[in-house]
């Protein structure tokens, strides 16, 4: 099993989530590049989130850095061009050892702080109403969709789709519960000793 599997973390910490899942794909919208029609679903989207004075470029961004208490890896991911690779590079040595039993609540989190800040994703999620939101990873050269997403297969999607599940979750409730450990936004202040009010909310 690879380091970076997430499968085994969902399977013992958030068994209602460890599924495979089918949608028919005349009923589903799918979340593929941000350039598309429903890319305000991605999570790369351009949505700002304040969070304590902090601007992160993307509710990814924020995901991928509550990966991290070390210092230097909350710097590198902030800065990256691509945060998900680098916090990739920097996970197999400084990743929180509790980052498998708060995976999904920090997704959550993310989500959660994107709906509450941004209007248009707020319409977006309402006007998606009666179909199913699916992540289309057909694309993708892995054989199987990975734990957040779906391939086509005939004239369905199929795989976990945990994040187009958070989101219809999110849109039939309006919100997310989320539990996280006390230290998990202890990189904030990280970054507000790191860096300036400038760069911080470049």
């Amino acid at each position: 099993m690879s380091f970076y599997s997430i499968a085994p973390f969902i399977q013992e910490y958030y068994p209602q989530y460890y599924s495979i899942e089918t949608y028919p794909a005349a009923q589903c919208i799918t979340i593929h590049k941000v350039a598309e029609e429903w890319g305000l679903f991605c999570n790369f989207a351009h949505t700002p989130i304040v969070l304590y004075g902090v601007t992160f470029k993307s509710a990814e961004q924020l995901f991928q850095l509550m990966k991290f208490k070390e210092e230097e890896a909350v710097r590198a991911v902030f800065q990256a061009r691509n945060p998900k690779m680098t916090a990739k590079k920097w996970e197999r040595i400084h990743r929180r050892p509790d980052w498998g039993s708060m995976i999904v609540d920090a997704m959550k989190f993310c989500i959660q702080q994107k709906y509450e800040q941004h209007e248009a994703f707020q319409v977006m999620l309402k006007k998606s109403e009666g179909k199913y939101i699916v992540e289309d990873q057909t694309s993708f050269p892995k054989k199987a969709p990975d734990t957040w997403g779906t391939k086509l297969c005939e004239d369905h999607y199929t795989g976990p789709n945990l994040l187009g599940r958070l989101l219809m979750e999110l849109r039939e409730n309006k919100r997310l519960d989320y539990h996280l450990p006390a230290d998990a936004l202890d990189f904030i202040q990280i970054l507000k000793n790191s860096f300036s009010c400038y760069q911080m909310n470049k």
